[in-house]
């Protein structure tokens, strides 16, 4: 496409999954926030827990002296703790709330203008039950967050029986979650992310179209699930066009293309649009980074 991108989206980038020994809330977070912040290449950074308050408040701080928007993947503090918002476990499950109500306040002192999670693994015999705990789970989240403020609140599409096994899960099964949830609760949507559509066994279209209408947030990046006995088979985000993997500069301009036909890419809202990318074994994440860039420059061209 002739058009920037800018005018469709936001472009930005999970900083927690491209730089490593982030994930648990410590770590050089103002070190590698600067280098994202200090790049115009990108509008948004999507952040996770950050411990220490006062890196908190200087975090926020960085993100608006760079001009940027933020948002908040709440998806490390249920999967670390072993924690599931479909815990058919009521004491489960309301631990597994309780501990994304303490990142959406988190998500608020940072300014973020977006909190995503996802659902927990499930039983095929008891996935009715499941379902009903997650929709329990996530009128609470949207309750919470809607009594602070205005951020919506997103569930990410994962796969369904490969890596994470999480119930949310197939396209139909999102849009029938999703739709039960937007009757009451505006400020919900769905998160879709390229590097999952081939590990719930679906094409493009049919990852995309039925959650036409919930999609509020996108995520671009790789998987490799050809075979177990693969390098980096699983959920693992590596790079553009790793060895075995499903998606590179075609697949990234088929879905992003669908993306603009749907109306989710549009020059009204702009919404974010991020890189999920992670250094695979020894790779420099800013050799990772430019990676995703140029592809997404090339992507763009054929969009």
């Amino acid at each position: 496409m002739e058009q920037s991108m800018r005018k469709f989206m936001k472009v930005g980038l999970i900083l927690h999954v491209a730089y490593r020994g982030l994930g648990d809330g410590d770590g050089p977070i103002l070190e590698c926030l600067g280098k994202v912040v200090a790049d115009d290449y990108f509008d948004a950074v999507e952040v996770a827990r950050i411990n220490d308050p006062e890196v908190r408040r200087a975090a926020a701080g960085l993100i608006r002296t760079g001009h940027m928007v933020s948002a908040y993947g709440g998806q490390g503090r249920t999967l670390s703790a072993g924690l599931n918002l479909n815990d058919l476990d009521e004491g489960g499950r309301q631990k597994a709330v309780d501990t994304l109500k303490e990142g959406i306040d988190e998500a608020y002192e940072l300014g973020c203008v977006g909190f995503s999670f996802l659902s927990g693994r499930y039983r095929e015999e008891t996935k009715e039950q499941s379902l009903h705990q997650l929709i329990k789970s996530t009128r609470e989240l949207c309750a919470y967050a809607r009594d602070k403020g205005d951020m919506p609140i997103c569930c990410e599409v994962f796969d369904y029986d490969i890596d994470k096994k999480a119930l949310i899960g197939p396209a139909s099964l999102a849009a029938r979650y999703a739709g039960i949830i937007r009757e009451e609760f505006e400020n919900f949507g769905l998160l879709v992310d390229l590097s999952h559509i081939p590990m719930i066994h679906e094409t493009i279209e049919e990852g995309i179209l039925p959650v036409k209408d919930y999609i509020i947030h996108a995520h671009m990046g790789n998987t490799v699930i050809k075979s177990p006995d693969c390098e980096a088979y699983g959920d693992n985000h590596p790079r553009f066009g790793f060895p075995d993997s499903e998606n590179d500069v075609n697949e990234l301009a088929e879905y992003l293309r669908l993306l603009l036909k749907i109306g989710f890419l549009n020059e009204k809202t702009r919404p974010i649009v991020s890189f999920e990318v992670k250094p695979w074994k020894d790779e420099p994440s800013e050799a990772v980074i430019a990676n995703a860039k140029r592809t997404l420059n090339l992507a763009w061209e054929l969009v």
